[in-house]
């Protein structure tokens, strides 16, 4: 049997520990959300299933494809229904969470169905937009148009969007839209806001219409946190045989969840997330949360992976375990990280200890690989702010994270640039490594002409240093780093990553 609202109202016995609900047969669509993914159906739809369940929102949402290609076919065979497991650590003990999730109405495809599209602007119970279309979907696209059916960009069939709903309620003020993007990029409620404006100037759109955009209509910054680990197709069978019905939409993730959003308070009357427990901070200043996870968590992986992968292991949860290295990443953290940030430490320690928990949850495997993508720029946004202010509080450079430097750099020491992916190797064998075309090419050149000595390991690490173009700035002019740098390269390439990591921790 596949899973729709037919099985719900079968009276067919599910398992005793999936969490079920009748079917909301009658509750309005007060939502449009702009992608159908895992991310979403695991987070912000989640969340509206939550309230729904406690009537305190009492709505569904309608969800838009934002590309040719994507679920809702899927999601409309299931009448919008999926299971949900949320897995993890919870008090050190494996938890698993599993529910049927009921809060999404239906699914449209704009490309085939844009007067259905247009129709959800004229009904005046849907007054909230959630997007996450990838941190490129927010983004200007100058050939975009309104004549097109649909506008390419999301900012374009949201244009479109708002365009429509302004003209059919005659600009009424009290029909504009609460927007609240989940694009992991700073500041993406006013960034959509800017690229919606610069449209209806590109397309001539009246001027009382931008009014009505910038007046009426709310953007909102948020940052949102969960790992999504999506359709889990290594054990699907396993978990259809238990649930006992066909669901092509099971999604999965981890129990943690933050949603901050930078927005007028009394918003959280009308989404009322934290009456039921979850997770959501509305705020006047998301920067100290959006500082907190970039350096702690972000920092937490991207400062640690190069070693850990160099030492031989392949996964976070591995690291974690690992003798050393677990050691080693809990003092990046600890020792180096939370000193580095100039916020409250009871805040940021609070949230470094669930992301160990995070790191040790046995459900999800994170390959240290995929984490070391392109990892140039994570690093230059992820971890150089904390080298940099932890010198600045401190007076001195800190230890760990100027080695994970080294050990970042030396990750692309034996590297052979082969089309857009580099070739390079481990004491474990082969990988390939992914990163901008230039910046592989950058570090093929530099690492040409070592030979072993502490003269061509400083060659090297001056060479990295002082490329503005990776880090917006010439690092050599920081005091002492490249010799920091140089000296942790040469104990790498001449005593192995093994041994220097032992040493460090």
């Amino acid at each position: 049997m596949k899973l729709n609202k037919y099985l719900l109202k079968s009276g067919y016995s599910f398992p005793e520990d999936l969490q079920v609900q009748s079917f909301p047969e009658n509750l309005p669509e007060r939502v449009i959300q702009f992608g159908e993914g895992n991310f979403l159906r695991a987070f912000v739809d989640w969340m509206f299933h939550q309230m729904n369940k406690n009537n305190l929102f009492n709505g569904r949402v309608v969800v838009v494809q934002p590309i040719p290609q994507g679920l809702v076919d899927k999601l409309n065979e299931q009448d919008g229904l999926y299971t949900l497991l949320l897995r993890g650590l919870k008090d050190g003990k494996p938890t698993e969470i599993k529910e049927i999730i009921s809060s999404v109405s239906r699914g449209i495809n704009p490309y085939t169905q844009w007067e259905e599209y247009l129709k959800c602007a004229e009904n005046p119970d849907i007054e909230f937009v959630i997007s996450n279309t990838t941190e490129a979907g927010i983004s200007y696209d100058k050939d975009d148009s309104l004549d097109k059916k649909p506008p390419v960009s999301f900012p374009g069939k949201l244009t479109a969007y708002l365009y429509h709903r302004f003209n059919h309620f005659n600009g009424d003020p009290t029909k504009g839209m609460v927007i609240i993007p989940c694009e992991l990029i700073d500041r993406n409620g006013d960034n959509l806001k800017k690229i919606v404006l610069q449209l209806s100037d590109d397309w001539n759109l009246p001027e009382a219409f931008k009014e009505w955009v910038k007046e009426h209509n709310i953007f909102l910054n948020t940052l949102v946190d969960r790992v999504v680990t999506g359709y889990p197709k290594d054990e699907i069978d396993d978990i259809l045989a238990y649930l006992g019905y066909e669901d092509s939409l099971v999604d999965t993730g981890e129990l943690f969840h933050l949603w901050v959003i930078e927005g007028p308070k009394e918003l959280s009357e009308r989404l009322p997330f934290t009456k039921v427990g979850l997770n959501v901070l509305w705020t006047d200043d998301m920067t100290p949360y959006r500082t907190r996870k970039v350096r702690i968590l972000n920092g937490a992986h991207t400062s640690s992976v190069p070693a850990a992968f160099l030492y031989g292991l392949e996964t976070v949860g591995e690291m974690m375990d690992h003798e050393v290295l677990g050691r080693y990443v809990r003092q990046v953290i600890y020792d180096e990280i939370i000193p580095s940030i100039d916020l409250d430490k009871a805040m940021l320690t609070e949230f470094a200890d669930s992301v160990v928990e995070r790191f040790q949850n046995p459900y999800i495997k994170h390959y240290l690989l995929s984490i070391l993508l392109n990892s140039s720029s994570k690093f230059k946004t992820r971890v150089l702010p904390s080298i940099l202010e932890y010198k600045q509080l401190n007076g001195k450079l800190p230890e760990k994270l100027t080695f994970s430097f080294a050990a970042l750099i030396a990750v692309y020491k034996d590297g052979k640039v082969e089309g857009a992916q580099m070739k390079a190797r481990r004491e474990k064998g082969e990988f390939i490594m992914q990163d901008d075309a230039w910046a592989l090419e950058f570090f093929e050149k530099t690492w040409q002409s070592f030979d072993g000595s502490k003269e061509a390991s400083k060659r090297v690490a001056e060479a990295v240093l002082a490329n503005t173009k990776m880090w917006g700035q010439n690092l050599n002019e920081v005091e002492g780093l490249s010799d920091k740098v140089a000296d942790y390269l040469y104990q790498i390439t001449n005593d192995g990553i093994k041994s220097t990591i032992e040493k460090l921790v």
